[in-house]
């Protein structure tokens, strides 16, 4: 299923729906991701994702580096407590509760 894509405003809607993986990213600017980690990630992920019999997937862009780095980032609190990125969290079918892999 080809990945989706979702800035920080949308992602209350995260876990209804069909999404089985988020991937957390760091949004970008100027085209480009500002994150090292991810930019070196990204092909792997659409490679593993894009593919329509791939799992479904969204890329969840958590803002431009001075919001991620704040502590008020909403990706850094309940539910996600992201403390890095690239993250992919893979969500569970029966509570939609999720389990975290850090890239």
């Amino acid at each position: 299923m080809p990945l989706q894509e979702v800035e920080p405003a949308d992602f209350a809607s995260l876990v209804t729906g069909q999404n089985r993986f988020l991937i957390f990213f760091s949004s970008r600017v100027d085209g480009r991701m500002w994150c090292p980690d991810c930019v070196a990630v990204e092909r792997l992920v659409n490679e593993t994702f894009a593919p329509a019999s791939s799992p479904s997937a969204v890329l969840v862009y958590v803002g431009k580096k001075a919001e991620w780095k704040s502590q008020d980032n909403a990706f850094r609190k309940d539910p996600w407590y992201l403390t890095a990125i690239p993250t992919i969290v893979k969500l569970n079918d029966v509570s939609r509760s999720c389990t975290q892999c850090m890239c």
